[in-house]
């Protein structure tokens, strides 16, 4: 994180960014180990849902199903239940979204996991939107480390701007064309973000740039009950992907090539 804000702060920023753009409920999916690490963090959650917006489980402690068994990840994801039960009793927190959007990478694995969701009354929270958010914090939270101790970071963070608003532009575009060779149609799409500072400071931008494009926005249940979601891949993929990731694999349409500028975004303000 950059330096003098706590969690506290960068959750309550985008709370706020949510109210006041008049956003439908925003699913924050969670693992309970990081309240287990940091105890502190479960007023971050009781925060989450005090404003209005619900929880889902996404797994204790983040595993990835590639290097899990079906039995140790179910485990997993039942150990993560008495924390959501805890914070959010009265909510529809049976929505369950895949670490690292892993979903087996052997059909058996896949569907023994699946078996165990739907028999516990889960619903699978898939993804059809994803610029891979995550990948400006850290380096956001460098530069404000160096802009801080009085270096010139003025350019680096205008680019981090910049970038961060065209690879969402791009790879939105480029999930609103793939959505029409597979499916014949635009697909109500669920966005996946994270809560890190970089996120709630572009937080407005990044809303007024999906309006501008002219997308609205709906809850979790009502794109989900878009026919598209009902269809189910059956693949197993090594490292998933998102629902039309795995889709486009079944289908045999080629998914866009990866531009986002990972190199710079790891060298910068080093």
């Amino acid at each position: 994180m950059p330096p003098g804000l706590t969690r506290h702060e960068i959750v309550d920023s985008i709370l706020a960014t949510l109210k006041q753009e008049n956003m439908p409920p925003v699913y924050g999916f969670v693992n309970g180990k990081k309240v287990d690490d940091e105890p502190f963090q479960i007023q971050v959650l009781k925060d989450w849902v005090k404003a209005g917006e619900p929880l889902g489980n996404h797994t204790w402690s983040h595993p990835n199903l590639e290097k899990e068994s079906a039995s140790e990840y179910i485990a997993d994801i039942a150990k993560g239940e008495p924390i959501l039960k805890r914070v959010d009793r009265k909510g529809d927190w049976h929505w369950f979204r895949y670490p690292f959007l892993a979903e087996g990478e052997t059909l058996a694995k896949r569907q023994q996991v699946r078996d165990w969701l739907a028999a516990h009354g889960y619903r699978i929270a898939e993804v059809t939107l994803d610029f891979e958010d995550y990948m400006w914090n850290d380096p956001y939270a460098r530069c404000m480390v160096k802009q801080k101790a009085g270096e010139d970071e003025h350019e680096n963070l205008a680019w981090l701007e910049q970038s961060y608003l065209a690879i969402a532009a791009e790879f939105t575009k480029a999930f609103r064309v793939l959505s029409k060779q597979l499916y014949g149609y635009e697909i109500p799409y669920v966005l996946l973000m994270h809560c890190g500072a970089f996120d709630a400071k572009m937080l407005p931008r990044l809303i007024a740039q999906f309006r501008s494009e002219g997308f609205s926005f709906v809850t979790l249940q009502q794109a989900e009950s878009d026919a598209a979601y009902s269809i189910d891949p059956h693949i197993g993929y090594p490292s998933g992907g998102t629902l039309e990731e795995l889709m486009s694999k079944v289908k045999g349409v080629n998914f866009p090539d990866d531009t986002k500028p990972y190199k710079r975004l790891d060298e910068i303000c080093r």
